[in-house]
């Protein structure tokens, strides 16, 4: 199975940080990131099934096309600002950590409006 892969990854990865922080610690975040990437590379043929699904549920619902690449921005806003704020624990740096987050969740709103806009007018118009 795929997941016993990455674990495996994971773990290899965890050991060699744990002895290059001793020895080289400059090259220990190096690692990290190399090995977040190897990891993404590996499940990112996964997205296409997610994509997939969100895209025939949009179509069940009758969403515009908009609502399902505002979404998907969304969830690929959360899962990259995620990627980069534990980069940044791990060499770290926890305060560029949180700001990268917020900075995120900033995004995240931003991208959200329109929905929002869309779903107070739905409830305007069903209200007597």
């Amino acid at each position: 199975m795929e997941i016993f892969q990455i674990i495996g990854i994971g773990i290899i990865a965890t050991i060699l940080i744990v002895i290059l922080k001793s020895v080289r610690s400059d090259f220990a975040i190096y690692v990290s990131i190399l090995t977040g990437i190897i990891i993404f590379s590996m499940v990112i043929h996964h997205l296409s099934y997610v994509i997939d699904t969100i895209r025939d549920l949009s179509r069940r619902a009758n969403l515009e096309i908009t609502y399902f690449s505002t979404i998907l921005k969304i969830i690929g806003t959360a899962y990259i600002v995620e990627f980069g704020s534990q980069i940044s624990r791990d060499a770290g740096q926890n305060s560029i950590a949180m700001k990268i987050e917020l900075a995120g969740k900033i995004i995240i709103m931003t991208l959200a409006i329109p929905i929002l806009m869309s779903l107070m007018d739905l409830i305007i118009k069903i209200m007597p």
